[in-house]
């Protein structure tokens, strides 16, 4: 086979990949998550006309996918805005739990694109988020094996 025959077929499979999966749980976000999503498509659109006009055909394949994607997150994007009961735990809220074990953790719950579990948010479809939505302050919620008690909720 020779090298021409492969490099026009790398050239072909690099003009469009498959989109990225799209969650099938409505796209909640906060008004930061909002900001977020339409800053990526700012940057994506640029990057990905750069990428044109330098016929980069594999970054151009690489940003049109992530731009369909995060243009479609843009387009479902449901802004939630906190309800007026900082008492209880919501889409938006910033919790600290105590394990059983004896660690705390303190998490923001926020939507499914802007969750960063190592920077201190969770998604709102995580188990944990889900069995703490509608607790208050002194709850104990069974988790797995384990409990976790709320101990803030702001």
């Amino acid at each position: 086979m020779s090298r021409a025959f492969v490099k026009e077929q790398e050239d072909a499979s690099a003009e469009e990949l498959p989109g990225r999966l799209i969650s099938e749980h409505p796209n909640l976000v906060t008004k930061e998550g909002l900001r977020q999503i339409e800053a990526e498509v700012k940057r994506l659109t640029a990057e990905h006309a750069a990428a044109q006009a330098a016929e980069d055909r594999t970054l151009a394949a690489a940003t049109a996918r992530d731009l369909r994607y995060w243009t479609s997150r843009l387009q479902s994007a449901e802004v939630v805005t906190p309800p007026p009961d900082p008492d209880h735990v919501h889409f938006g809220s910033t919790v600290t739990i105590a394990r059983d074990d004896g660690r705390r953790q303190t998490f923001r719950i926020v939507g499914e694109d802007e969750a960063e579990p190592a920077k201190g948010t969770i998604p709102y479809v995580a188990p944990l988020a889900r069995a703490l939505v509608g607790r208050a302050v002194g709850d104990v919620v069974r988790l797995g094996d384990g409990e976790v008690e709320v101990l803030e909720v702001s």
